[in-house]
C-alpha cells in the first residue's frame, strides 16, 4: 500500500465530514473537534485500510461513529453528575451557611428522598444508602458488598434513574 497523505486526505473530505458531524452534533464547533479526532483515529488505524478507493466511506463511518460517540459523553457529563452533586449535598450534613427555613426544608425534602428509597428494589438501596449516607466511593461499596466495581456503577445509574421516575410520579412538574 502507498503511503497515505493526511494533508491531502483532510483538504480532500474535511469538509464533507464537517457536514457529516454537523448534521448528528447540531453544533459548528463541536463538529470540528469531532473531525479532528476522526482524522486521529484514521492515522492510528491506517494500516487497517484494504482499498485505497474507500478511505472517504471509511472516514465518514468513522465520524459518523465519533459524533455519535461524543453526544453520549455529553450526554452523560451533562445529567450524572448534577443529579449526583445534588444528591450528595442532600444527604451532606454541611448546610451551615443556609437559612432555618432552608434548613427545615431541606431536612424534610431529605425525609421524602429517604423514604423514596425505601421503595427502591433492596439492591439499588444498598448502592444509594453507601454511596450517598455513607460517603463510600464505588470500589469500596463493592468490596463491602462483595460485588463487581462495574456491577455498583450500573446499580448506581439505575438506582438514580428508578429513584427520578418515583420522584417524578409523586412531584410531577
Amino acid at each position: 500500500m502507498a503511503k497515505i497523505d493526511f494533508e491531502e486526505l483532510y483538504r480532500i473530505h474535511s469538509k464533507k465530514l464537517i457536514q457529516i458531524a454537523y448534521s448528528i452534533t447540531k453544533d459548528r464547533h463541536l463538529a470540528e473537534d469531532v473531525v479532528q479526532e476522526t482524522f486521529i483515529k484514521a492515522y492510528k488505524k491506517v494500516d487497517t485500510i484494504v482499498d485505497e478507493h474507500k478511505i472517504g466511506s471509511w472516514l465518514s463511518a468513522i465520524a459518523a461513529r465519533t459524533a455519535i460517540d461524543y453526544l453520549r459523553a455529553e450526554k452523560r457529563r451533562k445529567w450524572l453528575p448534577s443529579d449526583q452533586s445534588i444528591m450528595e449535598q442532600i444527604f451532606s450534613d454541611d448546610h451551615s451557611d443556609q437559612s432555618i427555613e432552608k434548613e427545615v426544608e431541606m431536612l424534610l425534602f431529605k425525609e421524602q428522598l429517604q423514604h423514596m428509597l425505601y421503595m427502591l428494589t433492596k439492591e439499588y438501596q444498598q448502592v444509594l444508602i453507601l454511596k450517598l449516607q455513607y460517603g463510600l466511593k464505588e470500589n469500596e461499596i463493592a468490596s463491602k458488598l462483595n460485588i463487581k466495581s462495574g456491577t455498583v456503577k450500573t446499580r448506581l445509574h439505575r438506582a438514580r434513574k428508578q429513584l427520578k421516575k418515583v420522584m417524578s410520579e409523586k412531584y410531577p412538574a
